[in-house]
């Protein structure tokens, strides 16, 4: 009798931190499912904030939720771990070395290396757990910046919010509270809009700087030229010089 059943995406089985079949599985009350050792083991990390997040949907709970069981799921998992069926080798993983920003959400000794850093999670993802900033809905409004490890650098120290305007009386990047607090009445812009300026003065002086080096090229090469039109002529004053003499002493 052929074999009947429905085929599953085993992608769907994977625990999306060590992107291995479910161990254990666990649900959260956002909905997502992990390892039982993975969760803890993120949580664990967020012990002292208080605040516990999804490593998929960032979505917050507080106090630290109760994890109990998938049945469910954990007898689904058990049936394809006895027919055979194991998770689909995972992408070559490129860890992070060096030099690299560290992927916030991968757990263990070795993390993956950061692609994008989100400014509103204050979070760096590895290519595998950055796909919900992409997915879900909740993130489409999030900014997403090339991997850094300065977060911190783009937030303000007084109010926790995004540093996205320019104070010009102050020369510094400030955030939208401050403009109505410490630099109210200041001069202000974007901090897109100071950027794409500072972008073209510095075009504009590194053109005047590559003209004057032309002009200093063309003036050192006139002055070469000049030497050696110089040369040419003593050359010629000698040679008209030597020249009745050596006529005079053939005919004594």
């Amino acid at each position: 009798m052929a074999q009947q059943g429905v085929l599953l995406d085993q992608d769907q089985f994977c625990c999306s931190v060590c992107l291995d079949l479910l161990k254990e599985p666990v649900a959260i009350p956002c909905g997502h499912s992990y390892c039982r050792s993975c969760i803890d083991g993120c949580w664990d990390q967020d012990v002292l904030k208080g605040v516990y997040s999804c490593p998929q949907c960032r979505q917050t709970f507080t106090p630290r939720p109760n994890l109990r069981k998938n049945n469910m799921l954990a007898e689904l998992v058990e049936k394809l771990r006895k027919t055979g069926l194991q998770a689909a080798p995972p992408p070559a993983l490129c860890y992070a070395g060096a030099g690299d920003v560290a992927c916030d959400v991968c757990t263990g000794t070795r993390k993956q290396k950061a692609l994008m850093s989100c400014l509103a999670c204050l979070a760096s993802y590895c290519e595998t757990h950055l796909q919900s900033h992409y997915e879900s809905p909740a993130f489409k409004k999030h900014k997403l910046v090339k991997a850094t490890a300065q977060l911190q650098e783009k937030i303000c120290s007084h109010h926790d919010k995004l540093l996205e305007v320019y104070c010009r009386t102050d020369q510094q990047c400030i955030c939208l509270l401050c403009v109505m607090d410490e630099h109210k009445g200041h001069d202000t812009v974007s901090a897109a809009a100071e950027r794409t300026q500072k972008q073209r003065q510095l075009g504009m002086s590194q053109q005047k700087v590559q003209q004057r080096f032309q002009e200093r090229e063309k003036e050192l090469k006139e002055l070469q030229q000049a030497v050696e039109s110089f040369k040419v002529s003593i050359v010629d004053q000698r040679r008209h010089t030597i020249s009745p003499v050596s006529s005079s002493q053939r005919e004594t």
